[in-house]
């Protein structure tokens, strides 16, 4: 007895993802008779194949359900022939399926968001990263692109800042990058296949850009814009630790790039002043004396952490004053330059000079002529005048609104003397009515020949 039989392969490779796909036709024959002529026909049971009678001793291999050829791309089948006599005979035939790729599989990025980090001020054209995606086809459909898609900030400059290469997924930088003014950027590239149709898939990026110390200290306190320096005024009466002033100073950078300390380079009296160096408070070491200077200036250093150390400098004028009531009194070069930029106000105090010396000359001339005039008159001699009494004049000298007691002299010429000379006689005390009435009368002091 014998069993065998032929097989007849309808196509290979099968392709993946398609079920109830007709494999292979077989034919199966013995040429015993009655029980020993009839048979049976399988293969194993755990592939997702099964045979199928279609004609008399003819079965049909087909696929029960989709193939996946990225779990297996490859079957060998092995399908056996028995009959049913006594003993059974049988026989086997080998058949191998191989699985055809189809683009069933979008390309996957081996992370959801990719984290790089590049220093400022790089070099255009660095290398500053890569992003990979693989696809489990194969042939043209695992071949993967890489693009940069749109991002979702429009404002975001997005291809003057990076490119990336096409075939294998290296990044990031067009143009040297500024930490002071990008901190931090973030956009989506795009992994596609080259089947048909193209399946593709996508990835964050993110971008930090790493500070580098290239931002000098800036002093915001006290000035240094070449303007006349501003004086800190201290009263001589401080103690050990008075507060002077405090330099104020920022640094662009961050981290310990912007970390600052502050020191006392220089100062007109050494021991003095001092800085602190964390906050740059400059207060006194010690207590004021009257044998310290009054005029002082220090040169204090500001200075960051960073690598290399960056710094900037900056001056302080300090004036010692009694007090704070005492006005303050610019630096005599302050001074000059401010009488150099207002020339008005000499011109000014000039004209007011001027005016000043000339009405106090018109006053001069106008006395000296009046009394050039009375000893003219005086030299005239005789009494020409009648003779009377000097009324005197009524001073309120009590501050209480009294009048004082009015006197009268009588007043003469000697004549046949050779001089003149005046006679005081006892002083009448009249009425005061009578004095007015009489002054009234007689405006003029009365002379008497002795």
């Amino acid at each position: 007895m014998e069993a065998g039989g032929e097989c007849f392969p309808k196509q290979s490779p099968i392709p993946e993802n398609s079920p109830e796909t007709e494999v292979a036709l077989f034919r199966i024959r013995d040429r015993d008779t009655g029980d020993n002529g009839r048979m049976t026909c399988s293969i194993q049971d755990d592939l997702p194949f099964v045979l199928k009678p279609s004609e008399e001793n003819f079965y049909t291999l087909v696929t029960n359900g989709a193939l996946d050829r990225e779990s297996q791309a490859e079957y060998n089948i092995t399908i056996t022939v028995t009959d049913l006599g006594t003993p059974r005979l049988k026989t086997q035939h080998h058949l191998t399926v191989t699985v055809s790729d189809v683009n069933d599989n979008a390309p996957a990025f081996s992370q959801t968001t990719y984290t790089l980090r590049v220093r400022e001020n790089n070099s255009p054209a660095l290398h500053i990263g890569s992003v990979s995606a693989t696809d489990r086809d194969s042939g043209a459909n695992a071949q993967v692109t890489y693009s940069l898609l749109p991002p979702h900030d429009p404002q975001l400059p997005l291809g003057s800042l990076v490119s990336i290469n096409a075939d294998n997924g290296q990044l990031f930088a067009l143009r040297s990058l500024d930490f002071e003014a990008l901190q931090a950027f973030e956009f989506r590239v795009g992994a596609a296949d080259r089947g048909s149709p193209a399946l593709s898939s996508q990835a964050l990026v993110r971008v930090l850009v790493a500070d580098a110390n290239d931002n000098a200290p800036f002093v915001l306190y006290p000035l240094q814009n070449g303007s006349a320096p501003c004086t800190e005024l201290v009263p001589r009466a401080a103690e050990a630790g008075y507060l002077v002033a405090k330099v104020v100073a920022v640094d662009g950078d961050s981290g310990q790039n912007a970390w600052l300390s502050y020191q006392l380079l220089k100062a007109t009296e050494p021991g003095l002043f001092g800085v602190w160096a964390h906050n740059g408070e400059v207060r006194t070491a010690r207590p004021l004396s009257e044998r310290d200077a009054v005029k002082h200036r220090l040169l204090v250093l500001v200075r960051d952490h960073g690598e290399p150390p960056l710094s900037a400098s900056v001056t302080l004028h300090v004036l010692l004053v009694d007090g704070f009531s005492q006005p303050y009194l610019p630096l005599p070069d302050a001074a000059a330059a401010e009488a150099r930029a207002d020339p008005l106000t000499v011109y000014l105090v000039v004209a007011l000079a001027s005016v000043s010396s000339l009405f106090l000359f018109s006053v001069l001339v106008f006395v000296a002529v009046r009394l050039c005039r009375r000893r003219r008159a005086a030299s005239g001699g005789g009494c020409s005048v009648p003779e009377g009494p000097f009324p005197g004049h009524l001073v309120d000298v009590s501050g209480t609104g009294t009048l004082s007691h009015s006197y009268q002299y009588e007043v003469c010429l000697t004549e046949g003397s050779g001089t003149n000379e005046f006679k005081f006689l006892k002083p009448i005390f009249p009425n005061i009515l009578n004095q007015d009435l009489r002054s009234k009368s007689e405006p003029n002091p009365t002379f008497r020949n002795s």
